[in-house]
């Protein structure tokens, strides 16, 4: 989204009648919870396809410090 038309949004919210920007943050609110569980279970697809094709480590906390200081 370009940023004049988030400018545009935010200009028309504020002439909205007080009712009307309660409903549209609480759109926007759970729209928000809905793409951010998509993009949690995207990531966690990603990562049990790693696991499965064994991508990825193992081992103790000392083991992944270790392994994070060594990079």
């Amino acid at each position: 989204m370009s940023t004049a038309t988030v400018n545009n949004l935010i200009e028309e919210f504020i002439h909205l009648p007080l009712d009307d920007k309660v409903y549209a943050t609480e759109v926007i609110k759970k729209q928000l919870i809905e793409a951010k569980r998509e993009a949690i279970d995207k990531r966690a697809k990603t990562a049990m396809a790693a696991f499965r094709k064994k991508r990825t480590k193992s081992g103790t906390a000392k083991d992944l410090y270790r392994d994070l200081e060594s990079d």
